[in-house]
Protein backbone atom coordinates (compact mmCIF):
# COMPACT_ATOMS: atom_id res chain seq x y z
CA UNK A 1 0.00 0.00 0.00
CA UNK A 2 1.52 3.34 -1.08
CA UNK A 3 1.94 6.37 1.19
CA UNK A 4 -1.09 8.21 -0.23
CA UNK A 5 -3.43 5.22 0.13
CA UNK A 6 -2.29 4.79 3.73
CA UNK A 7 -2.96 8.48 4.32
CA UNK A 8 -6.40 8.26 2.73
CA UNK A 9 -7.50 5.13 4.58
CA UNK A 10 -6.16 6.34 7.93
CA UNK A 11 -8.16 9.56 7.74
CA UNK A 12 -11.55 8.14 6.75
CA UNK A 13 -12.98 8.54 10.25
CA UNK A 14 -11.21 11.80 11.01
CA UNK A 15 -12.69 15.27 11.48
CA UNK A 16 -12.46 16.42 7.85
CA UNK A 17 -15.15 15.78 5.23
CA UNK A 18 -15.63 14.62 2.54
CA UNK A 19 -11.88 14.06 2.08
CA UNK A 20 -9.71 12.99 5.01
CA UNK A 21 -7.05 14.88 6.93
CA UNK A 22 -4.34 12.97 8.79
CA UNK A 23 -1.50 14.03 11.06
CA UNK A 24 1.81 12.69 9.73
CA UNK A 25 5.40 12.59 10.94
CA UNK A 26 8.19 14.52 9.30
CA UNK A 27 9.38 11.30 7.65
CA UNK A 28 5.90 10.58 6.26
CA UNK A 29 5.64 14.19 5.06
CA UNK A 30 8.91 13.74 3.18
CA UNK A 31 7.72 10.43 1.72
CA UNK A 32 4.63 12.17 0.33
CA UNK A 33 6.91 14.80 -1.18
CA UNK A 34 8.64 11.99 -3.04
CA UNK A 35 5.32 11.05 -4.65
CA UNK A 36 4.91 14.66 -5.79
CA UNK A 37 8.33 14.55 -7.42
CA UNK A 38 7.49 11.25 -9.11
CA UNK A 39 4.28 12.74 -10.52
CA UNK A 40 2.00 10.26 -8.72
CA UNK A 41 0.44 13.08 -6.69
CA UNK A 42 -0.52 16.68 -7.46
CA UNK A 43 0.01 19.47 -4.95
CA UNK A 44 -3.39 21.09 -4.40
CA UNK A 45 -2.40 23.45 -1.60
CA UNK A 46 -0.04 24.08 1.31
CA UNK A 47 -0.96 26.39 4.19
CA UNK A 48 -0.18 27.09 7.82
CA UNK A 49 -2.17 26.80 11.03
CA UNK A 50 -1.46 27.04 14.76
CA UNK A 51 1.73 25.02 15.19
CA UNK A 52 1.14 22.84 12.12
CA UNK A 53 1.33 22.98 8.35
CA UNK A 54 -1.18 21.32 6.01
CA UNK A 55 -0.66 19.93 2.50
CA UNK A 56 -3.55 18.95 0.21
CA UNK A 57 -2.74 16.19 -2.27
CA UNK A 58 -4.63 14.61 -5.14
CA UNK A 59 -3.95 11.46 -7.10
CA UNK A 60 -2.85 12.31 -10.62
CA UNK A 61 -5.60 10.99 -12.85
CA UNK A 62 -7.72 9.92 -9.89
CA UNK A 63 -10.56 11.29 -7.82
CA UNK A 64 -9.09 10.87 -4.33
CA UNK A 65 -7.88 13.85 -2.34
CA UNK A 66 -6.45 14.06 1.18
CA UNK A 67 -4.75 16.51 3.53
CA UNK A 68 -1.53 15.70 5.37
CA UNK A 69 -0.82 17.69 8.55
CA UNK A 70 2.73 17.98 9.86
CA UNK A 71 3.18 19.23 13.46
CA UNK A 72 5.87 21.88 13.92
CA UNK A 73 6.74 21.75 17.64
CA UNK A 74 10.01 23.61 17.04
CA UNK A 75 8.53 25.91 14.39
CA UNK A 76 9.98 23.99 11.44
CA UNK A 77 8.90 21.37 8.92
CA UNK A 78 10.69 19.59 6.03
CA UNK A 79 10.65 21.71 2.90
CA UNK A 80 8.54 20.40 0.04
CA UNK A 81 9.93 23.03 -2.33
CA UNK A 82 13.43 21.66 -1.87
CA UNK A 83 12.34 18.80 -4.11
CA UNK A 84 9.12 20.12 -5.68
CA UNK A 85 9.26 23.70 -6.96
CA UNK A 86 5.48 24.45 -6.98
CA UNK A 87 5.53 24.60 -3.16
CA UNK A 88 8.10 27.42 -2.98
CA UNK A 89 5.82 30.47 -2.77
CA UNK A 90 3.36 28.62 -0.56
CA UNK A 91 6.13 27.84 1.94
CA UNK A 92 7.29 31.46 1.86
CA UNK A 93 3.72 32.54 2.64
CA UNK A 94 3.49 30.11 5.57
CA UNK A 95 6.65 31.66 7.00
CA UNK A 96 5.39 35.22 6.50
CA UNK A 97 2.01 34.61 8.13
CA UNK A 98 2.75 31.97 10.77
CA UNK A 99 6.51 32.03 11.32
CA UNK A 100 6.80 28.32 10.47
CA UNK A 101 10.06 27.71 8.61
CA UNK A 102 10.54 25.13 5.86
CA UNK A 103 13.89 23.50 6.61
CA UNK A 104 16.06 23.25 3.52
CA UNK A 105 13.86 25.59 1.48
CA UNK A 106 15.59 26.78 -1.70
CA UNK A 107 14.16 30.31 -1.41
CA UNK A 108 14.12 31.96 2.04
CA UNK A 109 12.93 35.35 0.80
CA UNK A 110 9.62 36.74 2.14
CA UNK A 111 6.63 36.66 -0.19
CA UNK A 112 3.66 38.57 1.20
CA UNK A 113 5.57 40.44 3.90
CA UNK A 114 7.13 43.53 2.34
CA UNK A 115 8.42 44.73 5.69
CA UNK A 116 5.61 47.27 6.16
CA UNK A 117 3.15 45.50 8.46
CA UNK A 118 4.57 46.58 11.80
CA UNK A 119 4.28 42.97 13.01
CA UNK A 120 5.81 39.71 11.94
CA UNK A 121 3.94 36.42 11.58
CA UNK A 122 0.52 38.04 12.21
CA UNK A 123 -1.37 34.72 12.26
CA UNK A 124 1.24 32.96 14.39
CA UNK A 125 3.38 34.43 17.15
CA UNK A 126 2.55 37.99 16.01
CA UNK A 127 5.55 39.90 17.29
CA UNK A 128 6.48 43.49 16.60
CA UNK A 129 8.78 43.81 13.62
CA UNK A 130 12.37 44.55 14.59
CA UNK A 131 14.09 44.26 11.24
CA UNK A 132 17.43 45.71 12.29
CA UNK A 133 18.49 42.43 13.87
CA UNK A 134 17.20 40.11 11.15
CA UNK A 135 18.88 39.99 7.77
CA UNK A 136 15.95 38.06 6.30
CA UNK A 137 13.52 40.97 6.73
CA UNK A 138 13.11 43.25 3.74
CA UNK A 139 12.35 46.84 4.67
CA UNK A 140 11.55 48.36 1.31
CA UNK A 141 10.32 47.19 -2.05
CA UNK A 142 13.51 48.29 -3.80
CA UNK A 143 15.60 46.14 -1.41
CA UNK A 144 13.97 42.91 -2.54
CA UNK A 145 16.72 40.59 -3.84
CA UNK A 146 15.51 39.59 -7.28
CA UNK A 147 17.15 36.54 -8.80
CA UNK A 148 20.15 37.42 -10.93
CA UNK A 149 20.62 36.65 -14.60
CA UNK A 150 24.23 36.73 -15.76
CA UNK A 151 25.63 37.24 -19.22
CA UNK A 152 27.29 39.84 -21.38
CA UNK A 153 24.96 42.54 -22.66
CA UNK A 154 22.07 41.79 -20.31
CA UNK A 155 20.03 44.62 -18.84
CA UNK A 156 17.04 44.82 -16.51
CA UNK A 157 13.66 46.44 -17.07
CA UNK A 158 11.47 47.02 -13.99
CA UNK A 159 7.71 47.21 -14.61
CA UNK A 160 5.15 48.10 -11.95
CA UNK A 161 3.83 47.63 -9.37
CA UNK A 162 1.59 50.46 -10.59
CA UNK A 163 0.23 49.79 -14.08
CA UNK A 164 -1.93 51.64 -16.57
CA UNK A 165 -5.71 51.34 -16.38
CA UNK A 166 -7.33 49.38 -13.55
CA UNK A 167 -4.88 46.47 -13.45
CA UNK A 168 -4.02 45.26 -9.96
CA UNK A 169 -0.49 46.01 -8.69
CA UNK A 170 2.39 43.62 -9.27
CA UNK A 171 6.07 44.16 -9.97
CA UNK A 172 7.77 42.41 -12.90
CA UNK A 173 11.55 42.39 -13.30
CA UNK A 174 12.75 41.56 -16.81
CA UNK A 175 16.30 40.52 -17.58
CA UNK A 176 16.78 41.05 -21.30
CA UNK A 177 19.27 40.71 -24.11
CA UNK A 178 18.19 43.47 -26.42
CA UNK A 179 14.44 43.00 -26.74
CA UNK A 180 14.52 39.28 -25.91
CA UNK A 181 13.46 38.28 -22.40
CA UNK A 182 16.02 36.00 -20.74
CA UNK A 183 14.34 35.88 -17.33
CA UNK A 184 11.18 37.26 -15.79
CA UNK A 185 10.52 37.33 -12.07
CA UNK A 186 7.30 38.61 -10.55
CA UNK A 187 6.76 40.03 -7.10
CA UNK A 188 3.25 40.23 -5.67
CA UNK A 189 1.71 40.92 -2.28
CA UNK A 190 0.82 44.58 -2.88
CA UNK A 191 -2.90 43.97 -2.32
CA UNK A 192 -2.53 41.81 0.79
CA UNK A 193 -5.65 42.45 2.86
CA UNK A 194 -5.31 39.97 5.72
CA UNK A 195 -8.38 38.06 4.61
CA UNK A 196 -7.47 34.85 6.46
CA UNK A 197 -7.06 36.82 9.68
CA UNK A 198 -10.42 38.50 9.11
CA UNK A 199 -12.13 35.14 8.60
CA UNK A 200 -10.76 33.67 11.83
CA UNK A 201 -13.44 34.04 14.50
CA UNK A 202 -16.13 35.18 12.06
CA UNK A 203 -19.53 33.52 11.87
CA UNK A 204 -20.06 31.50 8.70
CA UNK A 205 -22.31 34.11 7.06
CA UNK A 206 -19.69 36.85 7.44
CA UNK A 207 -16.90 34.48 6.45
CA UNK A 208 -18.82 33.57 3.27
CA UNK A 209 -19.02 37.26 2.39
CA UNK A 210 -15.26 37.58 2.90
CA UNK A 211 -14.61 34.48 0.80
CA UNK A 212 -16.47 36.05 -2.11
CA UNK A 213 -14.15 39.04 -1.95
CA UNK A 214 -10.78 37.29 -2.09
CA UNK A 215 -10.78 37.69 -5.86
CA UNK A 216 -13.77 39.72 -7.00
CA UNK A 217 -13.94 38.43 -10.57
CA UNK A 218 -14.38 34.92 -9.13
CA UNK A 219 -16.80 35.78 -6.35
CA UNK A 220 -19.20 32.94 -7.24
CA UNK A 221 -16.42 30.34 -7.41
CA UNK A 222 -14.87 31.42 -4.10
CA UNK A 223 -18.20 31.61 -2.27
CA UNK A 224 -19.18 28.23 -3.69
CA UNK A 225 -15.92 26.59 -2.58
CA UNK A 226 -16.22 28.06 0.92
CA UNK A 227 -19.89 27.13 1.27
CA UNK A 228 -19.34 23.58 0.05
CA UNK A 229 -16.55 23.18 2.63
CA UNK A 230 -18.84 24.46 5.41
CA UNK A 231 -21.68 22.24 4.23
CA UNK A 232 -19.36 19.22 4.25
CA UNK A 233 -18.19 20.06 7.78
CA UNK A 234 -21.76 20.39 9.08
CA UNK A 235 -23.43 17.71 6.99
CA UNK A 236 -25.80 20.21 5.38
CA UNK A 237 -27.90 18.86 2.50
CA UNK A 238 -28.34 21.58 -0.12
CA UNK A 239 -31.65 21.61 -2.06
CA UNK A 240 -31.47 20.46 -5.68
CA UNK A 241 -32.80 23.77 -6.99
CA UNK A 242 -30.02 25.59 -5.15
CA UNK A 243 -27.40 23.31 -6.74
CA UNK A 244 -28.78 24.16 -10.17
CA UNK A 245 -28.90 27.91 -9.51
CA UNK A 246 -25.33 27.85 -8.18
CA UNK A 247 -24.22 26.24 -11.44
CA UNK A 248 -26.12 28.83 -13.50
CA UNK A 249 -24.28 31.57 -11.62
CA UNK A 250 -20.94 29.80 -12.01
CA UNK A 251 -21.42 29.49 -15.77
CA UNK A 252 -22.48 33.13 -16.09
CA UNK A 253 -19.32 34.14 -14.22
CA UNK A 254 -17.23 31.94 -16.53
CA UNK A 255 -18.97 33.37 -19.58
CA UNK A 256 -18.44 37.01 -18.57
CA UNK A 257 -14.76 36.53 -17.75
CA UNK A 258 -13.92 34.53 -20.85
CA UNK A 259 -15.60 37.09 -23.10
CA UNK A 260 -13.67 39.86 -21.38
CA UNK A 261 -10.40 37.94 -21.69
CA UNK A 262 -10.83 37.14 -25.37
CA UNK A 263 -11.38 40.82 -26.12
CA UNK A 264 -8.53 41.88 -23.83
CA UNK A 265 -6.03 39.49 -25.42
CA UNK A 266 -6.91 40.77 -28.88
CA UNK A 267 -6.62 44.35 -27.66
CA UNK A 268 -3.09 43.65 -26.39
CA UNK A 269 -2.32 42.46 -29.91
CA UNK A 270 -3.50 45.87 -31.20
CA UNK A 271 -6.87 44.58 -32.44
CA UNK A 272 -9.30 46.76 -30.51
CA UNK A 273 -12.32 45.78 -32.60
CA UNK A 274 -12.56 42.42 -30.79
CA UNK A 275 -12.32 44.17 -27.44
CA UNK A 276 -15.27 46.38 -28.33
CA UNK A 277 -17.51 43.54 -29.51
CA UNK A 278 -16.55 41.17 -26.68
CA UNK A 279 -17.03 44.03 -24.22
CA UNK A 280 -20.60 44.49 -25.43
CA UNK A 281 -21.33 40.78 -24.94
CA UNK A 282 -19.72 40.77 -21.49
CA UNK A 283 -21.88 43.75 -20.50
CA UNK A 284 -24.99 41.88 -21.62
CA UNK A 285 -23.98 38.93 -19.45
CA UNK A 286 -23.56 41.21 -16.43
CA UNK A 287 -26.93 42.87 -17.03
CA UNK A 288 -28.69 39.51 -17.39
CA UNK A 289 -26.99 38.35 -14.18
CA UNK A 290 -28.36 41.41 -12.41
CA UNK A 291 -31.84 40.72 -13.81
CA UNK A 292 -31.73 37.12 -12.67
CA UNK A 293 -29.93 37.34 -9.33
CA UNK A 294 -29.97 40.99 -8.29
CA UNK A 295 -26.23 41.74 -8.69
CA UNK A 296 -24.04 42.10 -11.77
CA UNK A 297 -21.28 39.91 -10.30
CA UNK A 298 -23.75 37.81 -8.24
CA UNK A 299 -21.79 38.71 -5.12
CA UNK A 300 -23.19 37.29 -1.85
CA UNK A 301 -25.73 35.20 -3.74
CA UNK A 302 -24.11 31.84 -2.93
CA UNK A 303 -24.53 31.30 0.81
CA UNK A 304 -24.08 28.36 3.21
CA UNK A 305 -27.02 26.03 2.65
CA UNK A 306 -27.91 27.19 -0.85
CA UNK A 307 -28.47 30.55 -2.52
CA UNK A 308 -29.71 33.88 -1.21
CA UNK A 309 -32.40 34.40 -3.87
CA UNK A 310 -34.52 32.39 -6.26
CA UNK A 311 -34.61 32.81 -10.03
CA UNK A 312 -37.97 34.26 -11.01
CA UNK A 313 -39.64 33.56 -14.40
CA UNK A 314 -38.58 36.97 -15.73
CA UNK A 315 -34.99 36.13 -14.74
CA UNK A 316 -35.22 32.84 -16.65
CA UNK A 317 -36.50 34.75 -19.67
CA UNK A 318 -33.62 37.24 -19.43
CA UNK A 319 -31.05 34.44 -19.32
CA UNK A 320 -32.62 32.63 -22.27
CA UNK A 321 -32.57 35.86 -24.27
CA UNK A 322 -28.93 36.38 -23.33
CA UNK A 323 -27.94 32.91 -24.52
CA UNK A 324 -29.78 33.40 -27.80
CA UNK A 325 -28.07 36.75 -28.39
CA UNK A 326 -24.55 35.52 -27.60
CA UNK A 327 -25.04 32.39 -29.69
CA UNK A 328 -26.02 34.57 -32.64
CA UNK A 329 -23.19 37.10 -32.28
CA UNK A 330 -20.24 35.02 -31.06
CA UNK A 331 -19.52 32.84 -34.14
CA UNK A 332 -18.80 35.93 -36.25
CA UNK A 333 -16.26 37.10 -33.65
CA UNK A 334 -14.61 33.68 -33.63
CA UNK A 335 -14.33 33.83 -37.42
CA UNK A 336 -12.91 37.34 -37.20
CA UNK A 337 -10.29 36.20 -34.71
CA UNK A 338 -9.34 33.12 -36.73
CA UNK A 339 -9.14 34.90 -40.10
CA UNK A 340 -7.25 38.05 -39.12
CA UNK A 341 -3.67 37.36 -40.21
CA UNK A 342 -2.11 40.18 -38.20
CA UNK A 343 -3.79 38.89 -35.05
CA UNK A 344 -2.76 35.29 -35.65
CA UNK A 345 0.80 36.46 -36.23
CA UNK A 346 0.87 37.81 -32.67
CA UNK A 347 -0.85 34.92 -30.88
CA UNK A 348 0.30 31.73 -32.64
CA UNK A 349 3.54 30.45 -31.15
CA UNK A 350 3.78 33.24 -28.57
CA UNK A 351 4.06 32.52 -24.85
CA UNK A 352 4.56 28.75 -25.14
CA UNK A 353 4.00 26.84 -21.89
CA UNK A 354 5.67 23.46 -21.73
CA UNK A 355 3.37 20.50 -20.97
CA UNK A 356 5.86 19.04 -18.47
CA UNK A 357 5.86 22.33 -16.55
CA UNK A 358 2.06 22.32 -16.55
CA UNK A 359 1.99 18.77 -15.18
CA UNK A 360 4.65 19.54 -12.56
CA UNK A 361 2.75 22.57 -11.25
CA UNK A 362 -0.65 20.89 -11.55
CA UNK A 363 -1.88 23.96 -13.42
CA UNK A 364 -5.59 23.94 -14.14
CA UNK A 365 -7.98 26.12 -16.09
CA UNK A 366 -7.25 27.31 -19.60
CA UNK A 367 -3.51 27.47 -18.82
CA UNK A 368 -3.37 23.74 -18.14
CA UNK A 369 -5.93 22.66 -20.71
CA UNK A 370 -4.19 24.62 -23.49
CA UNK A 371 -1.04 22.56 -22.83
CA UNK A 372 -2.65 19.13 -22.78
CA UNK A 373 -3.60 18.77 -19.09
CA UNK A 374 -7.31 17.95 -19.14
CA UNK A 375 -8.07 18.55 -15.45
CA UNK A 376 -11.42 20.22 -14.74
CA UNK A 377 -12.79 19.95 -11.19
CA UNK A 378 -16.34 19.72 -12.54
CA UNK A 379 -15.37 16.47 -14.26
CA UNK A 380 -12.37 15.13 -12.30
CA UNK A 381 -13.78 15.86 -8.82
CA UNK A 382 -17.49 16.08 -9.73
CA UNK A 383 -19.94 17.90 -7.51
CA UNK A 384 -23.67 18.70 -7.95
CA UNK A 385 -25.10 19.36 -10.43
CA UNK A 386 -22.11 18.77 -12.73
CA UNK A 387 -21.96 15.12 -11.65
CA UNK A 388 -25.02 14.50 -13.84
CA UNK A 389 -24.59 17.12 -16.58
CA UNK A 390 -23.09 16.23 -19.98
CA UNK A 391 -20.45 18.70 -21.18
CA UNK A 392 -17.13 18.67 -23.00
CA UNK A 393 -13.85 19.71 -21.39
CA UNK A 394 -12.12 21.88 -23.98
CA UNK A 395 -8.45 21.25 -24.54
CA UNK A 396 -5.49 21.97 -26.84
CA UNK A 397 -1.87 20.88 -26.93
CA UNK A 398 -0.04 23.83 -28.53
CA UNK A 399 0.37 25.70 -25.22
CA UNK A 400 0.61 29.19 -26.74
CA UNK A 401 -1.51 32.34 -26.51
CA UNK A 402 -3.63 31.15 -29.41
CA UNK A 403 -4.36 27.84 -27.67
CA UNK A 404 -5.44 29.65 -24.51
CA UNK A 405 -7.79 31.80 -26.60
CA UNK A 406 -9.31 28.73 -28.25
CA UNK A 407 -9.86 26.98 -24.92
CA UNK A 408 -11.77 30.08 -23.80
CA UNK A 409 -13.79 30.11 -27.04
CA UNK A 410 -14.85 26.49 -26.57
CA UNK A 411 -15.67 27.08 -22.91
CA UNK A 412 -17.90 30.01 -23.87
CA UNK A 413 -19.80 27.67 -26.16
CA UNK A 414 -20.03 24.98 -23.47
CA UNK A 415 -21.20 27.48 -20.84
CA UNK A 416 -24.00 28.65 -23.11
CA UNK A 417 -25.15 25.06 -23.53
CA UNK A 418 -24.88 24.34 -19.80
CA UNK A 419 -27.00 27.37 -18.92
CA UNK A 420 -29.74 26.19 -21.30
CA UNK A 421 -29.64 22.62 -19.89
CA UNK A 422 -29.81 23.92 -16.33
CA UNK A 423 -32.76 26.19 -17.11
CA UNK A 424 -34.57 23.41 -18.99
CA UNK A 425 -34.21 21.02 -16.05
CA UNK A 426 -34.48 23.50 -13.17
CA UNK A 427 -35.99 21.59 -10.23
CA UNK A 428 -38.81 22.99 -8.15
CA UNK A 429 -38.48 23.43 -4.42
CA UNK A 430 -36.61 25.50 -1.83
CA UNK A 431 -33.30 27.26 -2.52
CA UNK A 432 -31.91 27.33 1.03
CA UNK A 433 -31.47 24.53 3.54
CA UNK A 434 -32.60 24.91 7.12
CA UNK A 435 -29.33 25.15 9.05
CA UNK A 436 -30.84 24.36 12.45
CA UNK A 437 -30.32 20.73 13.36
CA UNK A 438 -27.51 20.25 10.84
CA UNK A 439 -24.61 20.42 13.21
CA UNK A 440 -25.01 24.09 14.06
CA UNK A 441 -22.49 25.03 16.71
CA UNK A 442 -20.54 21.81 16.22
CA UNK A 443 -16.83 21.75 15.51
CA UNK A 444 -15.77 20.15 12.24
CA UNK A 445 -13.71 20.52 9.11
CA UNK A 446 -14.58 20.62 5.44
CA UNK A 447 -12.64 20.58 2.20
CA UNK A 448 -13.96 21.53 -1.23
CA UNK A 449 -12.66 22.04 -4.75
CA UNK A 450 -14.71 23.84 -7.41
CA UNK A 451 -13.94 24.99 -10.94
CA UNK A 452 -13.70 28.75 -11.37
CA UNK A 453 -13.08 30.45 -14.68
CA UNK A 454 -9.29 30.43 -14.07
CA UNK A 455 -9.21 26.87 -12.77
CA UNK A 456 -9.69 24.97 -9.54
CA UNK A 457 -10.35 26.85 -6.29
CA UNK A 458 -9.66 24.92 -3.08
CA UNK A 459 -11.26 25.76 0.27
CA UNK A 460 -10.42 24.35 3.70
CA UNK A 461 -12.60 25.38 6.63
CA UNK A 462 -12.19 24.41 10.30
CA UNK A 463 -15.14 25.33 12.52
CA UNK A 464 -14.69 25.84 16.25
CA UNK A 465 -16.94 24.48 18.98
CA UNK A 466 -19.16 27.57 18.80
CA UNK A 467 -19.75 27.13 15.08
CA UNK A 468 -17.53 30.08 14.17
CA UNK A 469 -14.65 29.80 11.75
CA UNK A 470 -11.44 28.82 13.51
CA UNK A 471 -9.35 28.64 10.32
CA UNK A 472 -10.20 29.12 6.66
CA UNK A 473 -7.87 28.91 3.70
CA UNK A 474 -8.83 29.48 0.07
CA UNK A 475 -6.29 28.66 -2.62
CA UNK A 476 -6.53 30.44 -5.97
CA UNK A 477 -5.51 28.59 -9.16
CA UNK A 478 -3.09 31.43 -9.89
CA UNK A 479 -0.66 30.14 -7.23
CA UNK A 480 0.38 27.48 -9.76
CA UNK A 481 -0.03 29.64 -12.88
CA UNK A 482 2.02 32.76 -12.06
CA UNK A 483 5.32 30.80 -12.09
CA UNK A 484 4.42 29.34 -15.48
CA UNK A 485 3.94 32.83 -16.90
CA UNK A 486 7.57 33.50 -16.01
CA UNK A 487 8.63 30.51 -18.08
CA UNK A 488 6.24 31.29 -20.96
CA UNK A 489 7.73 34.73 -21.65
CA UNK A 490 11.33 33.48 -21.89
CA UNK A 491 12.63 33.87 -25.44
CA UNK A 492 9.81 36.26 -26.38
CA UNK A 493 10.22 39.98 -26.85
CA UNK A 494 9.32 42.46 -24.12
CA UNK A 495 6.45 43.85 -26.22
CA UNK A 496 4.74 40.46 -26.09
CA UNK A 497 4.54 40.44 -22.29
CA UNK A 498 1.14 42.20 -22.07
CA UNK A 499 -0.23 39.67 -24.55
CA UNK A 500 1.16 36.68 -22.61
CA UNK A 501 0.13 38.16 -19.27
CA UNK A 502 -3.45 38.69 -20.41
CA UNK A 503 -3.63 35.20 -21.91
CA UNK A 504 -2.85 33.86 -18.41
CA UNK A 505 -4.89 36.56 -16.61
CA UNK A 506 -3.72 35.36 -13.20
CA UNK A 507 -5.27 36.88 -10.10
CA UNK A 508 -3.19 39.28 -8.02
CA UNK A 509 -5.72 39.58 -5.20
CA UNK A 510 -6.33 35.85 -5.09
CA UNK A 511 -2.72 35.08 -4.14
CA UNK A 512 -2.06 38.22 -2.08
CA UNK A 513 -4.56 37.01 0.58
Amino acid sequence: MDAFTQLFEKGRNGPCRPWPRVEVSAAEWTALTGHLVAGDLVLMGLWGDAGVVHMALREEGGGRLAVATCPCPDGTFPSVARHHAPAARLERTVRDLFGLVAEGAPDPRPWLDHGRWGVRHPLGTSVRAEPAGDANVVLAADAYPFLAAEGEGLHQIPVGPVHAGIIEPGHFRFSCYGETVVRLEGRLGYVHKGIEGLMAGADIAQAARLAGRQSGDSTVAYALAFCRAVEAARGIVVPERAHALRAVMAELERLANHLGDIGGICNDAAFALMLAHCGVLRELVLRASARGFGHRLMMDKVVPGGVACDLAPEGVAALRALVAHVRAAFPALVELYDNTASLQDRTVGTGFTRPDHVRQFGAGGYVGRASGRAFDARRSLPYPPYDRLPFEVAGRTEGDVNARVWVRIREVEESLGLIVRLLDTLPAGPVLAELNGTGEGRAGEGLAVVEGFRGDVLAFVALGAGGRVRRAHLRDPSWFQWPLLETAIEGNIVADFPLCNKSFNCSYSGVDL
